[in-house]
């Protein structure tokens, strides 16, 4: 199982100490501190990759309260023997519909929600395929925020395929004629697992 490097996973842990001091510590001496760490958290991943280190920064700035892991919802949809896979405008690559979970929509709500608004059909999820942390797997690039990966697999209801701004391209795949994957969101192994409960309903979720 591949891990991010060593100096991401500490950055980052950096990072969640200094949210969560910052947001239980009142006193202006230990603030100071927190805010140092946060960045020095912020040069070590600026060290790493080709963004600014403004960047870190300011996505350090805007994380408040107890530091949790974020929720990325994905959505294994299937017909005749295919996966439902939309084209990402960012990279150009594909990838399985999902995105962030949004507050106040359920794990579900959240991966039926992105198929509708990535791929236009309208599905309803009927089993939990697989909870992934992100940073056991090699996705690149590594995120500066420790994320869960969930994917469902969905059963289609209605709707027909319509592209969106954010998604240009909706298709679907056999398992030996993937297009080229958006490694950031979706791995082939990933894609191969949800072919396998496809298969097979009945297998366990698959989890870290």
């Amino acid at each position: 199982m591949a891990v991010e490097p060593r100096l991401w996973v500490l950055a980052r842990k950096l990072q969640a100490t200094a949210q969560t001091g910052l947001e239980y510590n009142q006193n202006e001496y230990d603030r100071d501190r927190y805010e140092l760490v946060s960045k020095i958290a912020a040069e070590l991943m600026s060290m790493h990759c080709d963004a600014p280190i403004e960047t870190f920064h300011k996505l350090f700035g805007e994380q408040t309260g107890y530091a949790t892991p974020k929720v990325d919802v994905r959505a294994a949809v299937f017909r005749d023997g295919k996966i439902l896979m939309v084209r990402e405008a960012m990279d150009g690559l594909w990838t399985i519909p999902g995105g962030w979970a949004d507050v106040n929509d359920s794990p579900r709500e959240a991966a039926e929600r992105e198929v509708w608004e990535e791929s236009g059909f309208r599905v309803t999820a009927r089993k939990l395929v697989a909870v992934y942390d992100r940073a056991k797997h090699p996705h690149e690039p590594p995120l500066p925020f420790h994320v869960y990966k969930m994917i469902f697999a969905c059963e289609i209801v209605s709707g027909e395929a319509r592209p969106s701004r954010e998604t240009p391209e909706v298709g679907f795949f056999a398992l030996d004629a993937l297009p080229p994957l958006s490694t950031s969101r979706i791995l082939e192994f990933q894609i191969q697992r949800a072919f396998a409960h496809a298969k097979n309903p009945v297998l366990a979720t698959d989890f870290d």
